[in-house]
């Protein structure tokens, strides 16, 4: 992460147990990470944040259960909510999917619409290259043919007014594919803004040669945010958002 200058890395499949937080990493390249863990440590989530935006975190990390954890951020334009979420329930009843998109639902309308809001991890769908139906939620660009489940990643973007970031960009299919087995390929992990916020979005992509994890590879986003006026010199951090399975 320090190599790559992530500010903030949202991870997925943790197998550690309980819920924390603790710092990793030498001096000047350290991060926080806050965790939460199921009981059986079968699924987890956590989310990295950068030694300098460390003291930018207030308020209490909300950790929801152990597939959605929500980190408040204050920048100086405002406050920035990441929700690190973990949508991995293929074989589970449909019930189940359904309480857990209803539940995610109601915990980003929750959010103030004055804050801003990134949403992250591994959504279980495939929202693909197709933006009929979905103008405004659906960039355009994407990897391969939409599923049911990417119809209800759409449905809930679509309802929030959120924009699915990985399709507002054209690149190489190396560059969209977030899942490699064998010879099947598939983009199931997400990053989404609030509609009004993609134009703080500079670039997503995923970098293929970063073996983080068997299988997943890298997903970067670059937000660029504008800061109060200051007399002397003007100051624009440049916040990372990261996912990747652990």
């Amino acid at each position: 992460m320090a190599d790559r200058e992530v500010d903030v890395g949202c991870i997925q499949e943790m197998r550690w147990r309980g819920s924390g937080c603790r710092f990793f990493g030498a001096q000047g390249k350290s991060y926080k990470l806050f965790w939460i863990v199921s009981k059986d440590r079968s699924n987890g989530v956590g989310t990295f944040v950068a030694d300098k935006w460390v003291d930018s975190v207030v308020m209490k990390v909300e950790r929801h259960s152990e597939r959605v954890l929500i980190l408040k951020m204050v920048l100086d334009n405002g406050l920035l909510n990441v929700l690190t979420v973990y949508a991995r329930h293929s074989e589970k009843p449909e019930e189940e999917k359904e309480h857990f998109w209803d539940k995610l639902f109601q915990l980003m309308s929750c959010i103030p619409q004055n804050e801003m809001a990134v949403l992250a991890g591994d959504m279980n769908g495939h929202v693909g290259s197709n933006s009929a139906g979905y103008d405004g939620t659906h960039g355009g660009y994407g990897f391969g043919a939409r599923n049911a489940d990417g119809s209800r990643i759409l449905e809930f973007a679509d309802g929030l007014n959120l924009v699915v970031c990985n399709t507002l960009f054209m690149k190489q299919e190396a560059k969209l594919v977030t899942y490699i087995a064998g010879s099947a390929k598939s983009t199931v992990d997400y990053i989404t803004v609030r509609q009004r916020d993609k134009v703080k979005v500079h670039n997503v992509k995923v970098i293929p040669s970063e073996e983080c994890v068997s299988k997943h590879k890298l997903l970067v986003m670059d937000m660029q945010f504008n800061t109060r006026k200051r007399r002397h010199k003007k100051f624009e951090p440049r916040l990372r958002v990261w996912k990747l399975k652990m």
